[in-house]
C-alpha cells in the first residue's frame, strides 16, 4: 500500500486517539528508522523508551523465533521455563523477592495499587479506612482507571471522572508536603524516581529517602514507577539505585519485552504474603516468547560496559545542549539521567519535533514545552555526536521563529 492509502484507510478503520506523524514507518536497523518512501531517521525516542536494543537485534529475533517454535502462549494455568528464568534475573538483580508479569506499564501500576491495598487490609484489619494513596503533581502512571487516578494531569483525568477515591496529590520533591499529606489511612505512596511525561523531572535523594522513612512509619507501601526510567534507561539497571532508597513494590514495562508488550510488578516477600491465588491474574502475562526476548534484553543491559555507555552518552548529550544554552535563547533548562533527557524550551516542543521529522530526526515531547530524548540504549558516542550536530542547529533556528 502507498503512504496515502495507508493513512486514508487508517482514518477509516482505526479509532483516532493519537496525533500521528505525516509519514509511514516501514522498517528499522539499529538506531535508525526508515519510512515507506525510503527516508532514514535517527530515532531519539525508541518507541517512547521501549526499543532499548534498537531495531533488528538478532539475539532478540532469534530468541523469539526459537521460543515461538516451541510455545507462544499457554496461559498462566501452567508452568513454563522462560518466565521463571526472567523472574530469577529480575529478583536477583533488584530489591524484590517476587514478580507478577502482565502486559503493560499501566497494568503493572494497577497490580501495585491492588497489592498495596491488600497488604494494608492484612496488616491493619481494624482500620477499614486505610486505602488512601498519595501521588505527585507531574506524575503519569497510565490510562486505566486506577493508574489514571494517580496521574495528576487534568487533561487526562477530566473526561473520565469520577476516578478512584482516596487519592491525593502534592508537589514532586516536596517532602514536607508529603509528610503533611500522609496519615494512618494512607496505604500507599506512588512516585516516579524520574518523571517522564511530566517533564523529565529528577527526584532528589533526600525526597525518595524521606518517602521511604515516611511510608515505613505509617505502615504504607512505597511504590516506585520505573515503567519509563527503569531497565537501564538511566545508566543503572533501575533508576532508584541512584538515590539510595528502595521501594516495597516497583512497576516495570516499556523496554522489558524487547519491543513486545510486557509489564512486571516487583514486590517484597512481605507484600507477597498478602496476595493469594485468584487475587490477581493476567491471561497474556509472562508470554513465553516475550519472556525469551526479555531475557535477551536483561542480559545485554547487564553485559560489561553497557550501562557505562548509556550513562556516558546521556551525559554527553546533556552537556552539549547545556553549552548551547549560552547562545540559544529557546533553551531554558536541561535535565535528566542516562539516556532520558528533557530540554525545557521557551517555544512549543512540538514545533521542534515537527521540524525534526523534516530533518530526519525523531524526537518526543514531555509536556508542552519540554523536548524529550529517549533513544535506543545501544546508541554510541559517535551516533550521539551526529544527533547533537543536527539538534543544536534545529533548536537555534526554530527558536528564532
Amino acid at each position: 500500500m502507498e503512504k496515502s492509502e495507508i493513512m486514508s484507510q487508517e482514518k477509516k478503520y482505526i479509532l483516532n486517539t493519537y496525533g500521528r506523524a505525516d509519514f509511514v514507518l516501514d522498517h528499522g536497523d539499529g538506531i535508525y528508522l526508515y519510512d515507506t518512501e525510503g527516508r532514514r531517521y535517527i530515532d531519539c525516542l525508541a518507541g517512547i523508551a521501549v526499543n532499548a536494543l534498537g531495531y533488528g537485534n538478532k539475539a532478540v529475533v532469534e530468541a523469539l523465533s526459537r521460543q515461538a517454535m516451541k510455545l507462544i502462549h499457554v496461559s498462566n494455568l501452567y508452568h513454563t521455563e522462560p518466565q521463571v528464568l526472567l523472574a530469577q534475573q529480575l529478583v536477583e538483580n533488584s530489591f524484590g523477592d517476587k514478580v507478577f508479569f502482565c502486559n503493560s506499564g499501566t497494568e503493572a501500576i494497577e497490580a501495585c495499587l491492588k497489592f498495596s491495598r491488600a497488604r494494608a487490609k492484612k496488616n491493619f484489619p481494624d482500620n477499614p479506612n486505610k486505602f488512601d494513596i498519595l501521588a505527585f503533581h507531574g506524575s503519569f502512571h497510565g490510562r486505566t482507571m486506577g493508574a489514571l487516578s494517580v496521574t495528576s494531569r487534568e487533561k487526562y483525568r477530566l473526561p473520565f471522572l469520577p476516578l478512584l477515591p482516596g487519592v491525593r496529590f502534592v508537589e514532586f520533591n516536596d517532602l514536607e508536603a508529603a509528610r503533611a499529606a500522609v496519615s494512618k489511612n494512607t496505604c500507599a505512596v506512588v512516585v516516579e524516581p524520574l518523571q517522564g511525561e511530566g517533564g523529565v523531572n529528577v527526584a532528589t535523594a533526600e525526597f525518595l529517602q524521606g518517602l521511604r522513612e515516611l511510608t515505613r512509619a505509617h505502615g504504607a507501601s512505597l511504590i516506585f514507577d520505573e515503567v519509563q526510567c527503569g531497565v537501564g534507561r538511566t545508566g543503572r539497571l533501575f533508576a532508584h539505585e541512584h538515590f539510595g532508597a528502595t521501594p516495597d513494590l516497583m512497576a516495570l514495562a516499556k523496554p522489558l519485552g524487547g519491543g513486545f508488550p510486557m509489564g512486571a510488578a516487583l514486590l517484597t516477600e512481605e507484600v507477597a504474603e498478602a496476595i493469594h491465588p485468584g487475587d490477581h491474574a493476567s491471561t497474556f502475562g509472562a508470554n513465553p516468547a516475550i519472556c525469551a526476548a526479555g531475557l535477551v534484553v536483561i542480559g545485554e543491559i547487564l553485559s560489561p560496559g553497557f550501562l557505562e555507555n548509556v550513562a556516558a552518552v546521556g551525559s554527553f548529550i546533556r552537556a552539549e545542549v547545556q553549552k548551547a544554552k549560552e547562545f540559544i535563547p529557546a533553551i531554558r533548562e536541561v535535565r535528566g539521567l542516562g539516556q532520558l533527557t528533557g530540554i525545557e524550551l521557551t517555544v512549543k516542543a512540538q514545533e521542534i519535533v515537527a521540524e525534526g521529522f523534516r530533518r530526519g530526526l525523531i524526537l518526543g515531547t514531555a509536556g508542552d514545552y519540554v523536548l524529550r530524548l529517549a533513544p535506543p540504549l545501544i546508541m554510541q558516542m559517535e551516533e550521539a555526536r551526529i544527533v547533537i550536530e543536527q539538534l543544536i542547529p534545529l533548536l537555534a533556528e526554530t527558536g528564532k521563529k
